[in-house]
């Protein structure tokens, strides 16, 4: 048994994404509807979700793009008024994550009793975004600072748009993050949100750190659930609940139930 069903309620969990409207500051916000529209359509989406029957929840800054790996304070500041006129509905376990900022995301976390945080806290990439350097050591001496040592980090170890610049298997990355810095999960992604995690990709992790939660970080759908969920301890889903299956669009509650009851299917079964 893992940490999942302690804080989240099960095994093979199933974290939905909550992604929030572009924010102040943001290439593509919205001046003229302002924060309210932002509130008004986390709120559409959380209550989705959670009406969906999905075991916890995710709030990203999903729409900031192009991304940044220094995450600007007003960002930070929507993410926690939105978080925070939303609280009293928030009926599952949630935790936030500030694309891609691995300090700011705690800060959140503490600021909003969030009980985990995924981010990109180890390693050097060459990204989409420019190069892309962690200080996963200064990272959790914050995270103690603050406060928030008791949020579960999630470590995302293949980063979206991002390859890792040294040359070093998945295996040996998997194998050095988790005995240097004790990751509570990894996260193995696809190249975008929406593309199917490699379930190769997935497997060697799982064999190279078995004690360690792996989530299948993207792409997981009706039609792969029970082969990801099979190698995977449970998996982060954003696209799939959307409508049309979308990145773009809103969540759809009618497929985020008819994904979830597949779920609690294969749960039941125990076929993993």
């Amino acid at each position: 048994m893992t940490w999942l069903n302690e804080v989240i309620g099960t095994e093979k969990a199933i974290i939905a994404m909550c992604h929030l409207q572009p924010l102040p500051g943001d290439p593509h916000y919205d001046k003229d509807r302002g924060m309210d529209y932002v509130v008004q359509m986390a709120r559409r989406d959380l209550h989705a979700l959670q009406e969906g029957g999905v075991d916890a929840v995710m709030f990203s800054n999903e729409f900031s793009l192009p991304y940044l790996t220094d995450v600007k304070t007003e960002t930070v500041a929507a993410m926690a008024r939105v978080i925070g006129e939303l609280k009293s509905e928030i009926k599952i376990p949630f935790g936030v994550n500030v694309l891609w900022d691995a300090k700011k995301s705690l800060d959140l976390a503490a600021a909003t009793d969030a009980l985990f945080v995924r981010e990109i806290f180890t390693g050097v990439y060459a990204s989409d975004f420019g190069t892309w350097d962690t200080n996963v050591g200064e990272t959790i001496r914050h995270q103690h600072r603050i406060g928030a040592e008791n949020v579960k980090l999630l470590y995302n170890i293949v980063p979206e748009a991002a390859k890792y610049l040294a040359d070093r298997d998945i295996e040996s990355i998997a194998k050095s993050t988790v005995f240097n810095n004790r990751p509570d999960a990894l996260c193995v992604s696809g190249m975008t949100a929406g593309a199917m995690t490699d379930s190769q990709t997935l497997m060697k992790v799982k064999k190279a750190v078995p004690e360690t939660v792996v989530l299948a970080n993207t792409g997981v759908r009706i039609s792969n659930l029970e082969q990801q969920l099979t190698i995977a301890d449970g998996a982060v889903v954003g696209t799939t609940f959307k409508v049309d299956g979308k990145f773009e669009n809103m969540v759809c509650q009618e497929r985020t139930r008819e994904f979830m009851d597949k779920v609690k299917e294969f749960r039941a079964a125990k076929v993993y």
